[in-house]
């Protein structure tokens, strides 16, 4: 599938994100999911703190990882992030975890929704931040 709009993230590999084996830590991926994610929604023109300000939070509802090669210390890699889904509620953003030869280590998504802070109380995206809403659509739109 063509996604219209991927942004890209690069990680070199510390030494503290590997095990014993010299392998990366597969708790560490779902770090790098977040910093991918936070490059697609500053590339999308928008900041997590700015909907946090306005006592908003969007906390991962569902994530999941498929590993498919080992990461090692010392080498870097891409993230891959898209919005593979988005109905004005829940944004699922996707997820490849990519080596510097071009293969696919890791792949994986994750599902948000965001929830008034004092309560946690799910809000609607097209309702509260009508542009984050507008931008999903713009950028699901031609998948």
């Amino acid at each position: 599938m063509k996604r219209p709009f991927v942004t890209k993230t690069a990680i070199d590999v510390r030494y503290a994100e590997t095990d014993q084996m010299g392998v990366v830590h597969h708790s560490n991926y779902f770090i790098w999911f977040e910093l991918g994610r936070g490059e697609l929604i500053k590339e999308m023109g928008f900041h997590y703190a700015d909907m946090e300000k306005d006592g908003v939070l969007s906390p991962v509802a569902d994530i999941h990882a498929s590993y498919k090669r080992p990461v090692h210390y010392g080498e870097t890699v891409t993230i891959h992030t898209w919005v593979e889904q988005y109905d004005g509620l829940r944004v699922v953003y996707g997820y490849e975890v990519v080596n510097g030869e071009g293969v696919t280590c890791v792949t994986g998504s994750s599902t948000h929704v965001c929830v008034k802070k004092d309560t946690f109380r799910p809000i609607a995206i097209r309702k509260h931040f009508p542009a984050w809403h507008e931008a999903y659509l713009r950028i699901t739109a031609s998948e």
